[in-house]
C-alpha cells in the first residue's frame, strides 16, 4: 500500500515520494547540487521557493506578522513556529526523556545529547559540536574575529549575546539578585558562582590532591601548581608567572609604576589596597593625633585603638586559652587558632590562612614582589620585618627600636 502511495524511491537512501519532481528535488541533498544562486551574495539553493526567501534577508521584507506582539517574519512557516513561543505548544517531544520542543530542529539537536553524536568539527584543533552555529563561533577563537561592536565604548565581542552582557556595564542593569544578600549580577552564571559563597559548595576539584574550588577558573590556576606551567613571562628579567595578574604586579617592580593615585596628596601606590589604606588617613574632619608619637588618624576609634599599644590595656580574652588581646579582630583571628579556620584561600595554588594579611604574603611567593627595599644596600625582601632584621647587618651593634623605647617612657609616666 505505502508502495503504491510513494511510488517514486531514492536509490541511494530509500526515501520515498509521490511526485517524480519531488524525488528530482530530493536527489539534490545527494549530489549537492544548488541551481539557483543569489545574485547579491552568491549563496545558492536547491529550489527556486528558497532563494525567495533568501532574498528577504538583503530586502528586509517581512510580509507575515503576528497578531499578538507584532513582530515581523519572513516566511509563513516561520510565523508558525514564532506563535508558539505565544501559545506554548511543543508538538515535537524526546522519546528518551520526555523534553518537547517548538521546533523539530531542535529536536534533532537534541538527540545528540542521548547518541553523543558532534557532527560538525573544527579543522583546527579538532573540536567537536552539536550544532554548526557553535562551531562557527567557536572558529572566531581561532581567526580572533570579533564582529560584534559596543556602540559606547568599541569593545568587540564573538557573539551578539556577549555584546548585549557587556551593554550592562555601561547601563548598570543587574537583572540576577542574591536571594540571601540582594546582592546583583549582569548575568545568571555569575549569581550561581555567587550563591557558592553562601552554600560553601565548591564543584571543581583537582585530582592531584582533592583542592576544591568554587571556580573553574580558580581549578585552572591550582593546577599550574602541579604541572610547574607558567605561562605568563616578564619581557625584563624572563621571570613566569602562573596567571596575567601575578606578572603584572611584578612588572612594577622594574617599572616602578604606581598606578593608584590619591587625589587628596598625589602620593602614588602599586595596589588598590594600599591607596585604600591610605585613604583612610584623610578625612573631611580634623585629623585626630596620637599625644605620644603624633600619628593621626581618621576616627577616634582608630586612635582608641592605637593607644592599646601604649597602656597595655587588652580588653578581649580568649574563653579557650586566656591570651588576651587590644583588639576584637586579633581575638577572632586567635580563635581560628582553636578552631582550625582558614577562611582566606590562595588562588593559585589552594593554600589557605587564618588572616587576610597572611595571604597578601603569600601571594608574593608567586608575583615576585619584594616591597620592601634596603636604602643601604638596596636589596629587597617580601616582609617588613625581614627588612628589618636584614638592616642589622649593616650596624655593629643591635639597634634601638624607638617605637619600644617610647611604649616604655609612656608607661613609665601613666
Amino acid at each position: 500500500m505505502e508502495q503504491k502511495l510513494r511510488p517514486y524511491s531514492c536509490e541511494l537512501c530509500d526515501s520515498a515520494f509521490t511526485l517524480i519532481s519531488s524525488l528530482k528535488l530530493h536527489m539534490r541533498s545527494h549530489t549537492g547540487e544548488r541551481p539557483y544562486p543569489c545574485e547579491v551574495c552568491g549563496a545558492s539553493f536547491t529550489t527556486s521557493f528558497k532563494l525567495k526567501l533568501h532574498i528577504r534577508t538583503h530586502t528586509g521584507e517581512k510580509p507575515y506578522f503576528c497578531k499578538t506582539c507584532g513582530s515581523a517574519s519572513t516566511s509563513k512557516s516561520d510565523l508558525n513556529k514564532h506563535m508558539r513561543t505565544h501559545t506554548g505548544e511543543k508538538p515535537y517531544s524526546c522519546d528518551v526523556c520526555h523534553s518537547s520542543f517548538t521546533r523539530k530542529f531542535g529536536l534533532k539537536v537534541h538527540m545528540r545529547i542521548h547518541t553523543g553524536e558532534r557532527p560538525h568539527s573544527c579543522g583546527v584543533c579538532g573540536s567537536s559540536f552539536t550544532m554548526s552555529s557553535t562551531l562557527r563561533i567557536h572558529m572566531r577563537t581561532h581567526s580572533g574575529e570579533k564582529p560584534y561592536s559596543c556602540e559606547l565604548c568599541s569593545s568587540s565581542f564573538k557573539t551578539r549575546s556577549d555584546v548585549n552582557i557587556h551593554m550592562r556595564s555601561h547601563t548598570g542593569y543587574k537583572p540576577y539578585s542574591c536571594e540571601v544578600c540582594n546582592s546583583s549580577f549582569t548575568t545568571r552564571s555569575y549569581l550561581m558562582i555567587h550563591r557558592r559563597i553562601h552554600t560553601g559548595e565548591k564543584p571543581h576539584s583537582c585530582v592531584e590532591c582533592g583542592a576544591l574550588f568554587a571556580r573553574k577558573f580558580h581549578l585552572k590556576m591550582h593546577m599550574r601548581t602541579h604541572t610547574g606551567e607558567r605561562p605568563y613571562s616578564c619581557e625584563t628579567c624572563g621571570a613566569s608567572f602562573a596567571t596575567s595578574s601575578n606578572l603584572k604586579m611584578h612588572v612594577q617592580t622594574h617599572s616602578g609604576e604606581k598606578p593608584y593615585s590619591c587625589k587628596i596628596c598625589d602620593i602614588s601606590f602599586k595596589n588598590k589596597s594600599d591607596i585604600n589604606k591610605h585613604m583612610q588617613t584623610h578625612t573631611e574632619a580634623e585629623n585626630h593625633f596620637c599625644k605620644v608619637c603624633s600619628t593621626s588618624f581618621a576616627s577616634p576609634a582608630l586612635l582608641k585603638k592605637h593607644m592599646e599599644t601604649y597602656t597595655g590595656e587588652k580588653p578581649h580574652t580568649c574563653v579557650v586559652c586566656g591570651s588576651a588581646f587590644t583588639r576584637n579582630s586579633h581575638l577572632q583571628i586567635h580563635m581560628r587558632l582553636h578552631t582550625g579556620e582558614r577562611p582566606h584561600s590562595c588562588e593559585v595554588c589552594g593554600s589557605s590562612f587564618r588572616n587576610s594579611s597572611n595571604l597578601k604574603i603569600h601571594i608574593r611567593s608567586h608575583t615576585g614582589e619584594k616591597p620592601y627595599s634596603c636604602e643601604v644596600c638596596g636589596s629587597a625582601f617580601t616582609q617588613n620585618s625581614q627588612l628589618k632584621l636584614h638592616i642589622r647587618t649593616h650596624h655593629k651593634t643591635q639597634p634601638l627600636v624607638k617605637e619600644a623605647v617610647t611604649k616604655f617612657e609612656y608607661q613609665l609616666q601613666n
